[in-house]
C-alpha cells in the first residue's frame, strides 16, 4: 500500500508540482493550502507524514506541527517543514524545537524532498517488526515503534523531541546522561556549531509536568553534568 504524504503548502503552483512529483514516485497524496484544514486532515485522514510550509497564512507551518506533536491522536506523525523565508538558523532550530522531524529550505530539488521523506518513514518504521518491544518503568508504558507512551494506562501527548528525550532516559536510566550527547543524539545537532543547554532544560522542564510530581522527581538535574532517571 502506498504512502500517504498530506502536503500542506498556500503557493498553489508549488503545490501541484509537489504533488505530482511525489504520486509520480508511488506516494499516495492528500493536500491543502490551509493550515487549519491540515490539522483537520491530519487526525481524519491518518497520513504517513505531512509536508508543511513554515509560512502558512493563519496557523502556520511551526504551529500545524507542534499542535500535531501535542495531540495524542496524531503525535505519531512525521512532519517536514519547508520554507523560502525561514531559512535562519534559528527559523530551523525552532522548527526542530517544534518537533519538526526534518528541515528543508527552498529553493530544494524534489528529488531531495522525496528522499527525505523516505529516510524519515525508515526512521519511524525502524522496530516495527514482531520484535518491538515496550518499555516498562514506573507506570510508564512506552512503545517505541507506535510512538505512543501512557501513564498508568492513559495516554500522554507528548511532542517527537519530548518522546526521543524520555525513550532515552529511559533505556538508560541510572545513567548521567551530558548535555552535548543530549544534543547530539536526541536533536541531531552538531556541537561544533550549537551548544546551548537551555533546549535540553525547557524539554526536561516540559516532560517533568506531563508525567507528574511524582515522575518528575526520577527525572534528575546533576548540576554541571546533564540530567539521569533516577
Amino acid at each position: 500500500m502506498p504512502k500517504k504524504i498530506l502536503v500542506v503548502e498556500d503557493d498553489r503552483k508549488m503545490l501541484d508540482v509537489m504533488r505530482r512529483y511525489l504520486e509520480n514516485r508511488g506516494f499516495s497524496v492528500i493536500f491543502t493550502d490551509n493550515g487549519s484544514e491540515a490539522l483537520m486532515l491530519a487526525r481524519d485522514s491518518k497520513p504517513d507524514l505531512i509536508v508543511a510550509d513554515a509560512g502558512l497564512p493563519g496557523l502556520d507551518g511551526f504551529s500545524l506541527c507542534k499542535a500535531v506533536k501535542s495531540s495524542a491522536g496524531t503525535a505519531a506523525i512525521p512532519v517536514i517543514i519547508i520554507s523560502g523565508c525561514k531559512t535562519e538558523e534559528a527559523d530551523i532550530v525552532n522548527g526542530y524545537d517544534k518537533g519538526a522531524d526534518d528541515y528543508l529550505t527552498k529553493p530544494f530539488a524534489f528529488s531531495v524532498l522525496a528522499a527525505k521523506i523516505n529516510a524519515v518513514l525508515r526512521r519511524y518504521g525502524a522496530g516495527s517488526g514482531p520484535a518491538a518491544r515496550l518499555v516498562r518503568e514506573q507506570g510508564i508504558e512506552l512503545a517505541p515503534a507506535a510512538r505512543t507512551v501512557k501513564l498508568g494506562g492513559k495516554p500522554i501527548a507528548l511532542t517527537r523531541k519530548e518522546f526521543d528525550l524520555l525513550t532515552l532516559m529511559l533505556e538508560k536510566k541510572g545513567r548521567v546522561l551530558g548535555i552535548p550527547y543530549l544534543l547530539e543524539t536526541v536533536w541531531g545537532y552538531d556541537m561544533a556549531t550549537y551548544d546551548n543547554p537551555h533546549t535540553v532544560e525547557t524539554h526536561i522542564s516540559s516532560l517533568r509536568k506531563k508525567l507528574g510530581k511524582k515522575l518528575a522527581e526520577r527525572l534528575v538535574s546533576v548540576t554541571g553534568h546533564g540530567y539521569k532517571f533516577e
